[in-house]
């Protein structure tokens, strides 16, 4: 079945099964990597019911109003291939469900990386989350570490107003800055994290489409290797002799070169962290405290 025709008239009797099996169809012949998944993502939160409940209650039925919402967020899945997150608007990130939409990123696992590394640091730090996007980062690490003092920064304004929004309705008291990377930051933080752009041009053609058409381009490419914006920050950085512990994500083969940068900014301690799937995906550079000041 063409990913287009998925319909109402599919849901043969309108069970949750019936629901599920024609959207499954519809979301595999996309070419979309987890359609069950996908699939049970939407219709659970089409009905409002915790994802469980399409298994255990027998009685459970698609109706009303939720047929045409299901019918639409498959197509928006399937046709427009765009992301579940932005479809059902939130995303779970550590221990947090946060508001997402095309302002930012969505959320991935592998950046829950940063926010283990900087569990470890001293008490009460100074900490920069730069380049904050939804303000997943951020917004987890004050929940874990309520008593670091922690900013959130972006280049864009629209980004920065999503974080907030995470912000005031998760309770959890961050600041904010507009900036582009450290340009006009004050010199007050003991540990920059940062999860930046860091796709190569040439790599555009090979993102998958709910990536390409729907994520903003502006939080992902970065020059020809993809290295653009990680030299410019280790440019600023080298100046900053407050800054002591820089945590920055990473793609897939550019750990090495990275680390590099980071001991020419005068972070003599530089090695990659994996992330759970076994990538060199953070690079973790620290100065000695009697360097630091």
């Amino acid at each position: 079945m063409e990913a287009a025709s998925f319909s109402a008239a599919n849901f043969a009797g309108h069970t949750v099964g019936d629901a599920l099996q024609s959207a499954v169809i519809a979301i595999t012949a996309a070419g979309c990597e987890t359609p069950r998944l996908d699939a049970e993502v939407l219709l659970a939160h089409i009905l409002g019911v915790p994802r469980e409940r399409l298994f255990l209650d027998r009685d459970l039925r698609v109706r009303g109003q939720a047929v045409p919402l299901f019918q639409q967020a498959v197509r928006r899945r399937a046709v427009e291939r765009e992301p579940v997150a932005y479809i059902v608007g939130h995303r779970g990130f550590r221990h947090l469900d946060l508001a997402v939409d095309a302002r930012a990123l969505v959320p991935r696992p592998e950046t829950e990386l940063l926010v283990e590394l900087a569990g470890a640091l001293p008490p009460n730090s100074s900490v920069l989350d730069l380049g904050t996007g939804s303000g997943a980062v951020a917004l987890a690490l004050k929940q874990e570490r309520p008593d670091l003092l922690i900013s959130a920064s972006d280049i864009s304004d629209a980004a920065l107003e999503l974080a907030r929004e995470n912000a005031r309705r998760l309770g959890l008291p961050l600041s904010f800055i507009q900036a582009d990377l450290l340009e006009g930051v004050p010199d007050e933080f003991d540990a920059i994290l940062s999860n930046p752009p860091y796709v190569a041009d040439s790599q555009r053609a090979r993102l998958a489409p709910e990536i390409l058409r729907h994520e903003p381009a502006g939080a992902l490419f970065a020059g020809p290797d993809g290295l653009d914006v990680i030299r410019r920050l280790f440019a600023q950085l080298a100046t900053r002799e407050r800054v002591r512990f820089v945590a920055v994500e990473v793609g897939q083969g550019q750990a090495g070169a990275v680390a590099g940068l980071a001991r020419g900014a005068r972070f003599p301690l530089a090695r990659a962290e994996r992330d759970l799937a076994g990538i060199e995906r953070v690079v973790l550079a620290e100065r000695p405290l009697e360097d630091a000041r």
